[in-house]
């Protein structure tokens, strides 16, 4: 019974996916598809590297979870981002689901110490990236410095160019960094939030050597063979105490070195302030019904905090009113996944838009200024869809583990899914951008629609 349970649910995920590349054209205004040999458990952009007429070119940062045959990778990887309304129609949907894409070549290897769990880029200089792994500390690296390493097995591991200690037990997924100084945040099992200053590094370096040395800086190419304990390790600015179980992720405040915030599987959203101690400054007991996977604070908006729980559900916090009683008072709760949702962000692009990613395979876009209001725009809604759900992107055939938003290229975003459970190994990587005629305001869409509409009978006219 159980066998053929799998097999109709297959047969399922196997029509979703049909239908939707049957819609690709009409729904996308560029998308690539890339075949993965190993699930990446974490994307994210890096630098952008040069801008052309139609296409611009992008560092992308993915990881390789392999099954011990090769040793887990950090992959730097070189993409071409199609600008908007470049891409024909046609061009879009002609791609091969079990091939890997053009648009991104790998540029340089990193043979990573463990497995690769979560990666962040430092916003000030994004050529530096931490890594979380299955070990208690987070790694640094200068990913231009790293010499290019050759993935096979019994190859001796990379060298970070830093390593941050502090956390007691191992620290997996909550990774985070600041977007105004060289701060690094972290969260574990030890149940412990963990502070960070790379600066420290930089200060500790300079007065040993007489000169400032970061991760940042030139330094002699490491020997392949040089062992991971031999980089250098700094100890936290500050440990934070307050969760009863696991940091499932961290998020600092969009703009304070000194603020941030935390979730974890004691159900709990944790405010924090490193001016006023190590204590919360608000702890909001039953955020969810369930564990707490990911948290994502408003650039636009610093009163809004997302969260996303294994109760399937999307929760929308007002800081200045947390909780009801002790327990958490969210402003509106999103509701339209079907299993655990496992990432989320906020759309740098348009202050009421974010992005969630779950379990069921779906990475839904919501817009909570629709919630609540009579008109939304026509055809932007599935029939029974949620409020203010307004895109679902179903390129995934099994659980997106991770997500990110372009800063660089509007509206753009690179997603990953682990395809094991699904087709026995691998993952698929997609970089996509919705066609702007769905989340552009319904007038402009319209005016255009009309010019469009005169230029077509004017054309037939004349023929």
């Amino acid at each position: 019974m159980k066998e053929r349970g799998k097999t109709n649910a297959q047969a399922s995920v196997d029509d979703r996916y049909t239908q939707w590349k049957s819609l690709v054209p009409v729904l996308y205004d560029w998308l690539a598809n890339h075949n993965l040999v190993w699930p990446s458990l974490s994307c994210r952009w890096g630098p952008q590297l040069e801008q052309a007429t139609y296409k611009n070119r992008q560092r992308l940062y993915l990881s390789e979870q392999t099954d011990g045959s090769v040793p887990n990778t950090l992959v730097i990887a070189n993409c071409e981002v199609v600008k908007p309304r470049v891409a024909a129609a046609e061009h879009i949907s002609q791609f091969n689901e079990e091939a890997r894409s053009p648009f991104v070549k790998k540029y340089k290897t990193i043979i990573h110490p463990g497995e690769v769990n979560r990666i962040r880029e430092l916003p000030q200089n994004m050529k530096i990236v931490a890594t979380h792994t299955d070990s208690p500390d987070v790694l640094i690296w200068d990913v231009d410095a790293q010499p290019n390493r050759h993935a096979v097995l019994g190859a001796s591991e990379s060298r970070p160019d830093l390593i941050l200690t502090g956390h007691q037990d191992n620290a997996e997924f909550a990774l985070d960094m600041c977007s105004t100084e060289p701060f690094v945040l972290s969260g574990g099992k030890d149940k412990s939030v963990v502070l960070w200053s790379i600066q420290d590094h930089i200060s500790a370096a300079a007065v040993d050597q007489g000169s400032a040395k970061s991760p940042g800086s030139k330094t002699p190419s490491k020997a392949a063979g040089e062992k991971a304990s031999e980089s250098p390790c700094i100890g936290p600015r500050g440990i934070y105490q307050g969760h009863d179980d696991t940091v499932e992720d961290v998020q600092f405040c969009p703009s304070s070195t000194q603020e941030f915030c935390s979730v974890g599987d004691d159900s709990c959203l944790i405010l924090w302030d490193a001016r006023t101690g190590t204590s919360p400054t608000v702890k909001v007991e039953k955020a969810h019904n369930a564990d707490l996977h990911c948290v994502d604070w408003n650039r636009h908006d610093e009163n809004l905090i997302l969260t996303g729980s294994a109760d399937n559900s999307v929760r929308m916090f007002d800081r200045r009113n947390l909780t009801a009683d002790g327990v958490g008072a969210p402003i509106y709760k999103f509701e339209g996944h079907k299993a655990a949702v496992l990432c989320v962000q906020w759309c740098p692009d348009k202050a009421s838009v974010f992005g969630s990613a779950a379990e069921d395979g779906f990475l839904n876009v919501w817009d909570h200024d629709k919630v609540g209001k009579k008109k939304e725009r026509v055809g932007t809604r599935m029939p029974n869809s949620p409020p203010g759900l307004f895109f679902q992107h179903a390129g995934h055939r099994d659980k997106v583990v991770d997500f990110h938003w372009n800063t660089s290229d509007p509206w753009t975003i690179v997603s990953v899914s682990d395809d094991c459970e699904s087709s026995g190994g691998g993952g698929t990587l997609q970089i996509w951008r919705m066609s702007d005629l769905i989340y552009r305001p319904e007038e402009e869409v319209l005016e255009e629609l009309e010019k469009f509409k005169s230029h077509i009978l004017a054309c037939s006219s004349k023929s």
